[in-house]
């Protein structure tokens, strides 16, 4: 098990952050490599995600479930994902908690994720340190969204560069 820890911080108030975590199309927009993300029309909360991922060991394209669990609006939430792909399988739990901090909102998220199949062979540290990139990336696009610097696209990819030093350290 791979544990991962972070801390964002948004210059938007939690409200909006809440706003856009709940948004599907927001989400799509801001998770790298997303090719869809949908409803599942049979659980309520949770969704099914497409995902071409091109990070190394991890390449390959991804299909699963993202289920939203223990909701409290505004404040926090848990996720359940797993994916498979060609290259292996992945499996994770998180937890996303957000604070106010003045006009801005600090986003916390601890998780653990698994791997198995052929990206288990690579190593803790190479997929732990691609699910750190890729949560960074994710972030960095969403505070564009959040703060209005950017919509989709290529404006995410340029204001995702801005944001470079927002990121969070590890706990």
């Amino acid at each position: 098990m791979i544990e991962i820890a972070r801390t964002y911080t948004f210059g938007a108030p939690p409200d909006r952050v809440w706003q856009l975590l709940m948004d599907t199309k927001a989400l799509a927009s801001c998770i790298p490599g997303c090719q869809s993300l949908d409803p599942d029309p049979e659980v309520e909360g949770r969704y099914v995600i497409r995902l071409s991922v091109k990070l190394a060991a991890v390449m390959g394209t991804y299909d699963g479930t993202v289920q939203i669990v223990d909701a409290i609006p505004m404040q926090s939430y848990g996720l359940h994902a797993e994916g498979r792909g060609r290259p292996g399988f992945v499996k994770g739990k998180a937890s996303v908690a957000l604070a106010p901090n003045a006009a801005a909102t600090t986003l916390t998220v601890a998780g653990e994720v698994e791997a198995g199949g052929a990206i288990a062979r690579v190593g803790q540290r190479i997929i732990k340190s691609a699910a750190r990139l890729m949560m960074d990336r994710f972030f960095r696009r969403l505070q564009a969204v959040a703060e209005g610097r950017a919509e989709a696209g290529e404006a995410l990819d340029a204001a995702e560069e801005e944001s470079l030093d927002r990121v969070g350290d590890d706990d």
